[in-house]
This record gives C-alpha cells, sequence and structure tokens, in this order.
C-alpha cells in the first residue's frame, strides 16, 4: 500500500507542476467537500447533507484553491528572489492582513446566502455582528498549553 500511496503522491506532485491551477482548485473542492461532511459526522449528524457538502466543495473549486493559486503568483512577484525568515514572516503579514479578511468575508456572504438561503438583510446583519469576532480569532496566536510527551 506504501507503494501506491508513493506512486499517487508522484502524480500528485508532476499534475501541480503541469496544470497548478486546476490540480489547486479540484484538491481544494476535495479537501473542503471532505472537511465539510467530516464536520458533519462529528457534530452528530445521522444523514450527511449531500447538499451542503456539494456546495463547500463548489467554494473551494471556484473560489478557494485559484484565490491561493494567484495569490502566491502574486507574492512571489512581490517577495520576488526572497525566502530568508524575514520576508516569509513579511509574506504571512501580508496574507493575513489582506486576504484573510477578503477570504472570511467572502466565505460569511456564501454560506449566509447560498449554503442557507438567507436573506441579503440576514446575512449583513449576521456580518455586521460576527465578522470582527472572527477575523479577531483568527489573527489570534495561542500558546498550546499542553505539551507533548
Amino acid at each position: 500500500m506504501c507503494d501506491v500511496a508513493k506512486e499517487a503522491w508522484r502524480k500528485y506532485l508532476i499534475q501541480l507542476q503541469v496544470n497548478p491551477l486546476w490540480t489547486k482548485a479540484l484538491t481544494s473542492g476535495v479537501v473542503a467537500a471532505l472537511g465539510e461532511a467530516l464536520a458533519q459526522r462529528i457534530s452528530g449528524v445521522k444523514k450527511i447533507e449531500l447538499r451542503k457538502v456539494l456546495l463547500f466543495s463548489v467554494f473551494g473549486f471556484a473560489y478557494g484553491g485559484p484565490f491561493g493559486h494567484y495569490l502566491h503568483k502574486l507574492m512571489s512577484i512581490i517577495f520576488k528572489g526572497k525566502n530568508d525568515t524575514r520576508t516569509v514572516a513579511k509574506m504571512v503579514l501580508f496574507e493575513q492582513l489582506t486576504s484573510s479578511p477578503c477570504n472570511n468575508l467572502l466565505f460569511m456572504l456564501y454560506y449566509g446566502l447560498v449554503i442557507e438561503g438567507r436573506t441579503w438583510a440576514l446575512v449583513k446583519n449576521k456580518i455586521k455582528k460576527d465578522f470582527t469576532p472572527v477575523q479577531l480569532a483568527a489573527w489570534k496566536v495561542q500558546k498550546n498549553k499542553h505539551e507533548l510527551v
């Protein structure tokens, strides 16, 4: 089985080189779908809501993968030829201050309007109420209180 996994990984890496945008879009769609299915299972749902799984997959495929692809292309231009620790920290800061708020806002819009089917007025009020705490939580760095033994 290990050889099968190694071969699949090798082929995946080749696809990242040959078709990076499509590979990232498909990967993001699959990971989003699996994440939603797992979240539903963990939350105790008796029957997986396939509609929600599909809609999460669509978001990952249509937005998550392509956005990440182009964001990293942009950062490779902005921070061209640099990969030292200081530059990596600047890249993380750049991503967190620019795309993180955009990603959270867009996801909250998509989730409310498309996945939950709420009205614009309800979604707008939910965003007004919850966007700042959501974004602050995304920026929060917690010290691990448990050490691995």
